[in-house]
């Protein structure tokens, strides 16, 4: 098949379908709408799974402030439905009629001006892609321009996260402070927050995660996909074969960030609120253990793993309300000492194997089913 040469191979291939059977067939058909909409925040953080696959998995740089993005896509969003929420009908006990009600709770009396330009859709779909990604193109010319990678790196995203949530939470009558953005209820006059509505932002983020997916596939099989691949293992020989690695890591870590954007856009819709607390160091980490669960040279591993390891996160918070930290604490050591290539290890090492060794079988076996000992042992046939 073309599609199994050319974009996938067969244990990609079968990734792809198994993946797309289940979100679009099986979950919608066994899940209520709460669940569901639960499935969709998981999802929200696969856009970001799947942009460290590419960042760190192939290109070998190690982001530790992905939520930085995450929230910049999810407060671009944010701002818009926020606007939109707090039209003059709605507000109109508001000391200020017309502003979001933080801003009204903290005598702001006129919309800054930087919040302007999100009255409008178009604009605000640029902001999510155009915001992180010129931040990214900030920070990564700032680092890799004058080399710095590795752990250096991964620190100053790390700060950069800090620093990012300590301005958001000290801006409280522009951004709504620790307690972020709240009652946001329509997309141009949409009600966003009924069962229909959930299910049907279901669907929209599928079809936007599938379409992120093939962009990194098509990024993965490209000659840069390869030449990420060898910078991660010899920086050094391929920067004296003339190629400028600053400017292919730029590169893989603005991707990252837009993907992470989406996903915080997304989540500002299905969940209805963003706030600092999914922006800081935490949940930067927790973003990056995604992706080493399922595996971070895996675009679908990545997408399995921000679905497995939020399922469990919510089943033994569930189950078990004072200890479910711990289960979980433990339940990512040992699948990093024990499977280091993550799910996608297990299913390379040992599940595609198998699957090979009996496609093999089958093979060989004569279509009639039996054979002719005789010859087969090398006696004369008459």
């Amino acid at each position: 098949m073309i599609i199994t040469s050319r974009f996938f191979n067969r244990s990609e291939l079968i990734g792809f379908v198994a993946l797309a059977v289940v979100l679009f067939v099986i979950l919608p058909l066994l899940l209520d709408v709460f669940r569901l909409n639960l499935v969709a925040k998981y999802l929200t953080y696969a856009f970001v799974a799947i942009g460290l696959v590419l960042c760190w998995g192939y290109g070998g740089i190690l982001s530790l402030g992905q939520g930085v993005f995450f929230g910049l896509g999810g407060y671009c969003m944010a701002m818009f439905l926020k606007l939109e929420a707090s039209s003059v009908e709605n507000t109109k006990i508001q000391s200020t009629p017309g502003i979001p009600d933080f801003m009204d709770w903290n005598q702001i009396t006129s919309l800054p001006l930087f919040w302007q330009p999100f009255h409008s859709l178009t604009f605000t779909i640029l902001a999510i892609i155009l915001v992180p990604g010129l931040f990214a193109l900030i920070i990564g010319t700032a680092m890799f321009k004058r080399r710095v990678g590795g752990t250096y790196f991964a620190i100053i995203t790390q700060a950069v996260a800090a620093i990012l949530t300590i301005l958001i939470v000290g801006q409280q009558g522009y951004t709504g402070g620790i307690n972020g953005m709240t009652d946001l209820r329509t997309l141009k006059g949409w009600d966003i927050r009924p069962d229909n509505a959930k299910i049907i932002l279901y669907f929209v983020e599928v079809v936007l995660l599938f379409a992120c997916i093939g962009i990194a596939q098509f990024i993965r099989l490209t000659k840069l996909g390869r030449i990420l691949v060898a910078m991660r293992e010899q920086e050094d020989r391929v920067r004296f074969s003339g190629y400028s690695v600053a400017n292919f890591k730029i590169f893989a870590f603005c991707m990252a960030a837009v993907f992470a954007a989406i996903g915080g856009a997304m989540f500002a819709l299905n969940v209805g609120f963003m706030s600092p607390s999914f922006v800081g160091i935490v949940p930067s980490i927790e973003m990056v253990i995604y992706t080493a669960v399922g595996g971070r040279m895996s675009i679908f591993g990545a997408v399995w793993g921000s679905l497995l390891v939020n399922f469990a996160k919510t089943s033994l918070s569930e189950s078990f309300p004072q200890l479910w930290l711990f289960g979980l604490g433990g339940l990512f050591i040992a699948v990093v000492l024990a499977f280091p290539n993550g799910l996608s290890g297990i299913w390379q090492d040992y599940v595609q194997p198998r699957i090979d060794r009996l496609l093999a079988m089958r093979k060989s076996k004569p279509k009639n089913g039996w054979r002719d000992n005789s010859v087969a042992d090398g006696a004369p046939a008459e």
